[in-house]
């Protein structure tokens, strides 16, 4: 799971108390995520991949507020500055075939305030994380940071000939030409395939024509350097998908929000349309009703106790006739549908350990007595010393073909040739365990207790499932005597004794196969296979097979079994 190093420090700062290790495990681990290790000012933080959030200090803060009572309801978010111009971004139409979308915000400080080294570090390692997760190593969404107060707007993204380009990057000391630093700069050669095409690459310019950055690679330094003291920022993504560049900048101004910074969209005006920018840092309205959250969760709860758990999750809770219509800031992502926030009222609510309360049963602590009855089928064959296998149910329609077994069920859409029947016998699966295995020396055995579906039109599915027990035996000497041996003594084993006739079997010799009938019903097969089947297996020895259908022998013997 995602993790980060958090600053205790800076987290209990925006508590404004004291918190001992013990009360934040405790809230972490009754949340998604966990305290992993506190020493000294390093908080090492492990969340679920839905909670990228907390894994910033102002994240951590925000939930910890709501958790321990100090605050409740949604972070406050800042109007900016009434001097503030609406600010742009220009997208040409040439980034469409590589990186199509863009949005941003500036962020403004509070009066008195400038970025501080603390805020910036949270901001550039919460920054990379979200590249990383989100952000797919850059490939769906990335990041960048300017400051506002040194460009020019409005911005311009569009993609340019790099023989065209000189660039001062973020940490170099100098200018230096487009192709050389696509050829030395380990940030390009790492992440060049993003943002290239046939000799173009993307750029991020002001309206002075300075490079704010080489999207997704690298900052400039003249234009696209921040610097600690800076008051207005600009946060920009560009990505692949729309989605994960919106989500991301609603994160990563989560620091700031935190800290009291004002936030204004970034207008973005494309081509063929224009994006205004607010839907990406302004809450979102999702409805969510009351028989939703008691159908989920079997309670019924009060609606001022449902709005007390979304204010402490730091949601927004406006009673609707039928519910509530729920307030979602920009850094929670995670919540789409109710059955998110049904998770959060649960979250909220505490997930406690309840006293157990066990319903008499006469059959609590064992398992069924049919479960153990195939248990002593398979401990019996491993006593007869054959290998145990467990086969899917799923199998080849080459090899229900090749066995004549016509009657096994075919899949519709089937994922593979491998997988598209369903075996109405394990005789289908313990060949196909031969055949896989022809290279390994003879003799060899095989043995199965698994379930088969057989063609039934009484049932609404159109098949039957039973279990059955099978085995096969390949080597110089094997044949019909070895299998019927098998069978008389699994039956036998159960105090039955069977009455065996002779029949055609897919898959044997004519006259070499039998079924063996209990009370009339037909409990077990057997035979000796095909050579035509073992001749295109490439099986050089004699196979012998049989059967037992245990749902059929478990009604008459199931008196002696009970116990």
């Amino acid at each position: 799971m995602p993790q980060s190093v958090l600053s205790a420090n800076r987290v209990l700062e925006l508590l404004a108390e004291p918190l001992e290790r013990e009360e934040l495990e405790e809230r972490l681990f009754r949340s998604k995520a966990e305290l992993t290790d506190w020493t000294e000012d390093a908080l090492t933080i492990e969340v679920t991949p839905d909670r990228l959030d907390m894994l910033s200090e102002g994240g951590l803060a925000l939930f910890l507020q709501g958790a321990l009572g100090l605050k409740k309801g949604p972070a406050p978010l800042v109007e900016p500055p009434p001097t503030f111009d609406r600010p742009a971004a220009l997208v040409g139409a040439s980034v469409a075939t590589i990186r199509p979308y863009l949005a941003g915000a500036i962020l403004t400080a509070p009066a008195g305030v400038a970025l501080d080294a603390g805020l910036f570090t949270e901001a550039i390692r919460f920054q990379e994380l979200l590249h990383a997760t989100i952000g797919l190593d850059r490939r769906t969404a990335s990041l960048g940071l300017y400051s506002w107060e040194r460009l020019k707007p409005p911005v311009r993204y569009d993609l340019e000939p790099v023989e065209g380009i000189r660039f001062h990057p973020l940490d170099g000391p100098a200018e230096i030409e487009g192709p050389r630093f696509f050829a030395e700069h380990p940030m390009a050669q790492r992440y060049a395939h993003l943002g290239r095409s046939n000799g173009e690459c993307l750029t991020l310019r002001d309206a002075d024509g300075q490079i704010l950055s080489l999207p997704p690679i690298l900052n400039g330094r003249t234009a696209g350097e921040v610097r600690l003291g800076d008051r207005a920022l600009l946060l920009e993504s560009t990505g692949t998908r729309a989605v994960r560049v919106e989500e991301s900048v609603g994160l990563l101004m989560l620091p700031f929000v935190a800290r009291g910074w004002a936030v204004q969209p970034l207008r973005v005006e494309y081509p063929d349309h224009v994006e205004s920018g607010i839907g990406w840092i302004s809450p979102r309205r999702l409805p969510f009703t009351a028989s939703t959250l008691q159908d989920l969760i079997g309670l019924s709860l009060p609606d001022e106790q449902v709005e007390d758990y979304l204010a402490q999750s730091r949601l927004g809770g406006t009673k609707a006739p039928d519910g509530w219509w729920v307030e979602i800031p920009p850094w929670r992502p995670d919540l789409q549908t109710s059955v998110d926030l049904t998770e959060e009222i649960l979250i909220a609510r505490g997930i406690v350990p309840e006293e157990a309360v066990l319903p008499p049963s006469a059959t609590r602590g064992k398992r069924l007595a049919e479960t153990r009855f195939r248990r002593t089928v398979r401990q019996l064959f491993l006593g007869l010393g054959f290998v145990e296998l467990r086969n899917p149910v799923l199998c080849s329609n080459d090899m229900v073909t090749l066995l004549g077994r016509s009657s096994a069920i075919t899949l519709v859409n089937p994922v593979s040739e491998l997988y598209s029947r369903i075996r109405d016998s394990l005789q289908i699966s313990l060949m196909a365990s031969l055949e896989r295995n022809v290279r390994y020396a003879f003799p060899q055995q095989y043995s199965d207790v698994g379930p088969v579906v057989a063609r039934d039109s009484s049932e609404s599915s159109g098949g039957k499932t039973s279990w059955h027990a099978g085995a096969v035996q390949a080597g110089e000497r094997a044949g019909f005597a070895d299998a019927a041996t098998w069978v008389d003594y699994l039956v036998g084993a159960f105090g039955a004794l069977g009455v065996r006739e002779p029949a055609e079997l897919p898959g044997t010799i004519p006259g070499r196969g039998a079924r063996l009938r209990i009370a009339g019903e037909v409990v077990a097969e057997m035979g000796e296979i095909a050579p035509s089947v073992l001749s295109r297996l490439k099986i050089p020895v004699p196979v012998a097979w049989g059967e037992v259908d245990l749902t059929a022998l478990w009604p008459l013997v199931r008196r002696g079994q009970t116990s």
